[in-house]
């Protein structure tokens, strides 16, 4: 896998959906587009923020295979592989490693909660087993609020123990910096990125490889200033703080998308899978407003 580019700044990118709510391939291309071209080093698909688990895996193969055949550098992509059935995140994984992407991103299977680290190594393992290839490169993905899956950090050096570099990083979406803390003290070889964008700069300058997360969808230049540091980050921090203290009031995946919808004009970019609904009018007008006082910079920038 092509993992060279894997660090900086990575965005989990949002989903367009189509009015029968499948994947709106030239929207998803052409926004991908657009966050590179904003100075984002790359792309995550179908993780948290892009709703992967709402999809079967067929419509997420064909959704990246046609990703790529827009012109979306392979280098430049992550996608998420993790399914409940373990099954199916060993066929998105291997499809994965035949696309000759940077990295897959593997959410541990997620249906039995409270998993200790025996489980969850197993779980993992599991899928690098079946996989069966060196060049496989994953981003364990550490989520709790939504998978109710604690990824400790015993399961993770015994995974490493295993496997070498297959194991390349994490996504730490805990938003505790104290628990980011603990892995860049325990496995400072991985590649480790926070998933709390109001902890990117405080991650980089601890040494970790950066961030992938959400917010870069809205705001992806005031996010790349957080990463290019010098006179404009104290406030980047600032807005993205902000930002993130709306989003905590808030559900985040119809609020995002409805701020995106806002900023784009493309109201099609409010459409969500079940079992998430769009907002109502009330909760829609509420993110309008904070998306123009929120996001001025961002969009003028």
């Amino acid at each position: 896998m092509r993992d060279q580019l894997l660090r900086g700044l990575w965005v989990a990118a949002l989903t367009p959906l189509a009015a029968d709510r499948s994947v709106d391939v030239p929207a998803f291309a052409k926004h991908c587009r657009w966050l590179i071209d904003c100075g984002c080093d790359g792309v995550a698909l179908f993780g948290t923020s892009g709703e992967g688990p709402h999809f079967t895996v067929r419509e997420r193969i064909a959704a990246l295979e046609d990703v790529l055949k827009a012109g979306i550098p392979p280098e430049r992509v992550v996608v998420g592989t993790g399914c409940v059935a373990i099954p199916d995140a060993v066929e998105l994984t291997r499809h994965a490693l035949g696309c000759d992407i940077a990295a897959a991103m593997l959410l541990p299977t997620f249906f039995v909660k409270k998993q200790g680290d025996a489980e969850v190594e197993a779980g993992i393992a599991a899928v690098v087993e079946a996989a069966a290839d060196p060049r496989l490169r994953l981003i364990v993905y550490h989520i709790p609020s939504w998978s109710a899956v604690e990824i400790g950090v015993g399961a993770v050096k015994a995974l490493r123990r295993r496997f070498g570099e297959v194991i390349a990083g994490i996504k730490d979406s805990s938003g505790d910096w104290a628990h980011f803390e603990t892995y860049l003290a325990a496995v400072p070889e991985l590649r480790l990125f926070t998933g709390s964008e109001a902890h990117f700069a405080k991650a980089l300058a601890r040494g970790a490889a950066g961030t992938i997360c959400g917010l870069g969808n809205v705001a992806p230049r005031t996010m790349a200033a957080l990463k290019a540091g010098g006179a404009g980050a104290a406030g980047a921090q600032r807005e993205i703080e902000a930002i993130c203290g709306f989003y905590d009031a808030h559900s985040f995946l119809p609020t995002v998308k409805t701020m995106l919808a806002t900023l784009t004009g493309e109201p099609g970019w409010r459409r969500l899978r079940p079992p998430l609904v769009e907002p109502d009018a009330a909760e829609t007008a509420a993110i309008v407003a904070a998306t123009r006082e929120l996001l001025q910079k961002a969009k003028a920038a």
